[in-house]
């Protein structure tokens, strides 16, 4: 992977530019603010605060380029606050030094003995001394006082900066096409004769999907899945398991459930001031107010990455490759479309998602310089041919994009998407709709979850690992996927991928009639 240090040489020009335009300008503090408290025992995060300072404009630049327009200004209020803070440091320097020459003079005092008249001076500047002792005291707890308000909002600011991007992304809006999986089921829509229908459709007509019940019991962006749809689920959940597991992924059963700092560490924060929600937040009883607040997984990346939270891996266990299965819960709102409708965008679903920790890739430099002989990058790519087997074998036609800033969450440094064509969707992106992505996250999420590796190699120094996350199979929009694209207007039915049939009985074709009432 080209390196961290060569996306800052080639933005150099926007930093000077930065640098140059906010020189004489009044600098604002970033608006965002959590909302949960970080609990004591919660991972500490370390961020490295001195890059930012060093990068101002870098990452001021990075912010706009990823759409986190709200941080923009948060690297030049570090500096505004890391100069307070040296100043600060000075000024308790000075107090301190005051106070060990009271000491010393207090120390000789209590040697020296004299006269009467000697002795009640003594006494007189002894108290003048005792009571400039109490005052720098006094002083010096303020100065502290400040000096750790002001590096507790620094840290604040930067653990909120999105990580820097790759040199591989593309800037701005527009992904890069990479490759193609499978042939297009219909090339040249004006000369097909074939009868596409939505996954909706299909799935009423054979008794699978019952999106009305939902409805009645859940709200929109809720579903069943009956009978053989059921059955599918669970085929594609195994099947993927089987793919991942016998490339030497380990399984993992984790939690729905987590804490609110493990979800923001990794990442899963809202971009802007408007109240944007990613995630379902608990509501917790009046007696348990003082607890952490608790948040629902919207995906398992967030429970497999806090499972090695405050922990320190040994150089030998990595890469350390996990595959898990969970509920995944969404909470992002969105007006009633294309994108929202059947199962293309709903709340709750399951996901075989892949997490890995590696060595960081550079061992002896600092974590941005060039790396060499990459072990999260043969990692990125090994999650990659996962992805395109599982997608191939179903007989889903595909492409494969590099992802541009716009679309990188705040951990990723690179990301790559692999869009289905879904034929319900022609009108929208000519058809193309997300199934799966991969994100590579250098050490954005091992620094805010304090996870730290030992390097027996380098003096057994204590580095952070870098992580990586993948969809290996998201259920709904998959199935969907195969409805659509296996669906055979002829005889009413959907034909099963091969790789699925051992967990679907054998079944071969899931068969509908024409006059379905779609129901249990």
């Amino acid at each position: 992977m080209e390196s961290l240090k060569g996306s800052l040489l080639s933005c150099s020009a926007y930093r000077t530019r930065l640098l140059g335009s906010n020189s004489g300008s009044k600098r604002t503090q970033c608006s965002f603010r959590r909302s949960f408290t970080r609990p004591a025992f919660a991972p500490k995060p370390a961020i490295d605060i001195k890059h930012i300072r060093q990068n101002p404009g870098l990452y001021s630049q990075n912010c706009i380029d990823r759409n986190y327009a709200a941080h923009s200004k948060a690297p030049w209020r570090i500096i505004e606050l890391h100069e307070q803070w040296l100043a600060l440091q000075l000024s308790a320097r000075s107090i301190r030094e005051r106070n060990n020459l009271l000491r010393r003079k207090l120390a000789n005092a209590a040697s020296r003995s004299g006269d009467a008249e000697g002795d009640i001076r003594q006494t007189v500047d002894k108290e003048t001394m005792i009571n400039e002792a109490k005052a720098l005291k006094a002083e010096l707890s303020v100065v502290e006082e400040k000096e750790a308000s002001l590096q507790e909002e620094m840290e604040s600011l930067a653990q909120d900066l999105p990580n820097l991007s790759s040199t591989h992304t593309p800037v701005g809006t527009q992904p890069e096409v990479i490759e193609y999986i499978n042939d297009h089921p219909e090339p040249e829509p004006s000369k097909s004769d074939g009868v596409w229908r939505s996954h909706i459709h299909i799935g009423s007509e054979l008794g699978i999907l019952d999106f009305a019940g939902a409805a009645q019991t859940s709200g929109w962006g809720w579903y069943y899945l009956l009978n053989e749809g059921a059955m599918l689920e669970q085929a594609l959940i195994q099947y993927s398991l089987s793919v991942a597991r016998k490339r030497g992924w380990k399984a993992v059963s984790p939690p729905s459930l987590v804490y609110s700092h493990i979800a923001a560490a990794c990442g899963f924060q809202p971009r802007d001031q408007n109240g944007e929600q990613q995630i379902y937040a608990i509501e917790q009883a009046e007696k348990d107010k003082t607890k952490p607040s608790l948040s629902l997984a919207g995906t398992a990346e967030i429970p497999m990455a806090g499972m090695k939270a405050n922990q320190t891996l040994e150089d030998a266990e990595l890469p350390l490759k996990t595959v898990g299965v969970s509920r995944c819960y969404r909470a992002e709102a969105g007006a009633r479309g294309v994108d929202t409708k059947g199962l293309y965008r709903v709340h709750e679903f399951t996901k075989v998602e892949m997490f890995a920790w590696t060595l960081p890739d550079n061992i002896e430099d600092e974590h941005f310089s060039v790396p060499v002989n990459s072990t999260s990058e043969a990692v990125f790519d090994e999650m990659l041919s996962i992805q395109k087997e599982i997608l191939q074998s179903l007989g889903l036609h595909c492409r494969v994009l590099e992802m541009p800033t716009t679309d990188l969450g705040a951990s990723a440094t690179r990301k790559r998407d692999i869009e289905a064509f879904f034929p319900s969707r022609r009108e929208k992106d000519e058809g193309w709709g997300e199934v799966t992505s991969a994100s590579l996250c250098t050490d954005y999420q091992s620094r805010r979850l304090h996870a730290r590796v030992r390097l027996e190699k380098a003096g057994r120094k204590l580095d952070f690992p870098h992580t990586l996350n993948g969809t290996a199979l998201a259920v709904p929009r998959v199935l969907a996927a195969i409805l659509e694209n296996h669906w055979n207007e002829r005889d009413y039915s959907v034909m099963i991928p091969e790789v699925l049939r051992p967990w679907m009985e054998g079944l071969e074709k899931i068969q509908g009639h024409k006059h379905s009432t779609g129901s249990y």
